[in-house]
């Protein structure tokens, strides 16, 4: 695998620095003690680290794959090298403070950072990263004992996270789980039940591992509103620090995936065979609220993990159309003595190049806007401004997690199509990027999950004002697209998606309202779709015209291609896929209802 086929480093450089002024960011106070350079410096090293020690364990991890065996779980053996550097160099808290165990940089660069140390290879990065968001929710709720026991060996690698949720019967429905929790003398709870599909749920890469668990107390409320959640050490932490016995939570299988082999996803029993001691995290009955603090970091995982895979991809079908010769071109199709020509020069494989490369930048713009938005956040002074930007990265959050997952993965299979019957194989790398990818849709919620949280809790925040600020940021780059030549004949159809979305949003939230409850939730992917394809509009707009701002000033001729193809993506996603998207607009405002009006045997089989 080449070095670029992992992210296009000219193109992270150019959404960080000229389509977001990353630079800016430095003339706050909390970033003061950093600049360009550093910024730069941090990624090169990233890259540096995943390119040469995490890449080359992707295709072999996933031949090893997880072995199981008398409860013990062990990951692929080529992982113990790269995740004991992955340690040593502190990569699993790049955002956080020094203080906590953090680099203290901004979020975009820890993003950027993280297209190359997720990119190489999510079955490994899984293991390394998962710790964040529970010494993040310890970090936020937990007391200060609590926080000297396990946050700072949480964010530097020392331990390992998972994340407790799922049950055999429960499946999404976390308000139906039965796990219990039982109050001891000591302050400490016993808890019992079987938690599944549990990611890097038990392996010997790190001497512990917090589980956060959900789980019902003694009297508890039903349904979600009963859920506590708990600390739960694989090695009991004893109150100087020190490790001291095995805690009652093992491992009892791994489950053989699709995609991730080098991934343990694993069933877990607690309290079957003694007492599974746990700690209380916050107040009883508030668990889902703290452990969406946690999920939500992870949907932003999930949305780079998505796009990453894409990335990869992408830029792997275009090496190999650029170095594949087949057939003769298109001009010459009928001269048997022509040469042949490499693939790129064939019309349709560059229609879905460019496809992919509109879905890949879009997307890594996505993504980066929300890091921007979090940095914002952390360094604003005004009140009105913080609450402004994180009721944004609320709203974005479940349609990047979506839409990434949905649009990356068929980035994936485009890819396998331009490598035809090769890409099918496993002597090429697109077959395992796609089955890696695929997963990004159902974790951490599936597809309609997230739709449902949009429609029904985001969309209306604030009695619509969020939404409207969205809109009213995507106007503000239209008018900017409006100065230049070259993106102004994009600003009349940018300005009919921004309206027509808004009538969407009225049309599916009006329905809900009206309770139209089966109808509204049916369309409610669809619309969540149109959201993340109006969004990208947006991004790749605002890119378009970043770009021949730069080409005016004078860029460098080394420089004109990469920014032409700006704006030439722009032209291509307008022109051919906003048409698609005004269609599912339309269908979306005429809300039909027969998906939910069809008798279940109509369905046949």
């Amino acid at each position: 695998m080449a070095a670029q086929q992992v992210a296009d480093r000219r193109d992270i450089d150019f959404v960080l620095f000229d389509q977001f002024d990353a630079e800016s960011l430095t003339g706050h106070a909390v970033y003061a003690d950093f600049n360009r350079k550093t910024f730069e410096m941090v990624i090169n090293e990233a890259r540096k680290f995943a390119l040469k020690e995490i890449l080359p364990t992707y295709a072999l991890g996933d031949r090893e794959g997880v072995r199981f065996d008398q409860g013990r779980v062990t990951p692929p053996s080529c992982f113990r090298r790269p995740f004991e550097l992955f340690r040593d160099g502190e990569w699993g808290a790049l955002a956080e403070d020094p203080k906590v165990g953090g680099q203290g940089l901004p979020y975009l660069i820890s993003h950027a950072a993280g297209e190359y140390l997720i990119g190489t290879n999510f079955a490994f990065s899984s293991y390394a990263m998962l710790g964040h968001g529970c010494g993040k929710m310890i970090e936020l709720y937990g007391t200060e004992r609590q926080k000297t026991l396990f946050m700072k060996n949480l964010y530097n690698g020392t331990w390992s996270g998972t994340m407790l949720l799922t049950e055999p019967e429960a499946g999404s429905d976390v308000g139906a789980l039965t796990t219990s929790a039982k109050r001891n003398d000591d302050g400490t709870w016993s808890l019992s039940g079987s938690k599944i599909f549990i990611t890097s749920g038990d392996h010997d890469l790190t001497e512990n591992i917090i589980h956060p668990v959900l789980a019902r107390t003694e009297g508890a409320p039903p349904g979600s509103k009963g859920i506590s959640i708990f600390l739960v050490p694989k090695v009991w932490v004893n109150e100087d620090g020190s490790l001291g016995e095995p805690n009652d939570i093992v491992c009892t299988g791994i489950e053989e995936k699709m995609g991730l082999h080098g991934s343990a996803t694993c069933s877990m029993s607690l309290g079957s065979s003694g007492a599974c001691r746990g700690l209380l995290l916050g107040e009883e009955n508030k668990g889902m609220r703290i452990m969406f603090t946690m999920m939500n970091e992870a949907r932003l995982g999930v949305g780079i993990q998505a796009f990453s895979h894409a990335s990869a991809a992408y830029l792997h079908a275009l090496d190999y159309a650029r170095t594949r010769k087949q057939g003769r071109a298109i001009e010459e199709a009928l001269d048997p003595t022509a040469p042949s020509v490499y693939i790129i020069d064939h019309p349709d494989i560059r229609r879905m190049l460019l496809e992919m490369k509109c879905c890949v930048d879009g997307m890594r713009s996505f993504a980066y806007y929300i890091a921007l938005l979090m940095d914002h956040h952390r360094v604003s002074s005004d009140p009105e401004e913080r609450e402004n930007t994180d009721d944004l990265v609320g709203l974005l959050t479940p349609i990047l997690k979506t839409y990434n997952s949905m649009k990356g993965y068929e980035a994936c299979i485009k890819a396998i199509q331009v490598y035809g019957g090769a890409g099918y194989i496993r002597d090429y790398p697109v077959e395992q990027i796609a089955r890696d990818c695929k997963i990004a849709s159902i974790y951490e919620g599936t597809d309609g999950i997230q739709a449902m949280d949009l429609l029904a809790r985001k969309l209306g925040m604030k009695k619509g004002r969020v939404f409207m600020e969205l809109l009213g940021r995507m106007n503000q780059t239209i008018e900017r697209a409006s100065d230049s030549s070259a993106t102004l004949p994009f600003t009349e159809t940018a300005s009919t998606l921004v309206n027509r979305l808004g009538e969407c949003a009225m049309a599916i939230g009006t329905a809900l309202l009206s309770g139209e409850l089966r109808k509204s939730f049916a369309h409610s992917v669809p619309f969540l779709e149109i959201m993340g394809d109006a969004i990208i509009a947006w991004m790749l707009l605002w890119r378009a015209a970043t770009a021949d701002e730069k080409i005016k000033k004078g860029a460098k001729k080394k420089d004109l291609s990469f920014l032409e193809g700006q704006i030439k993506g722009a032209e291509f996603f307008f022109t051919n896929q906003l048409p698609v998207t005004f269609g599912k607009m339309d269908a979306l405002m005429a809300l039909g209802d027969a998906a939910v009006t069809m008798d279940d045997k109509s369905f046949g089989g």
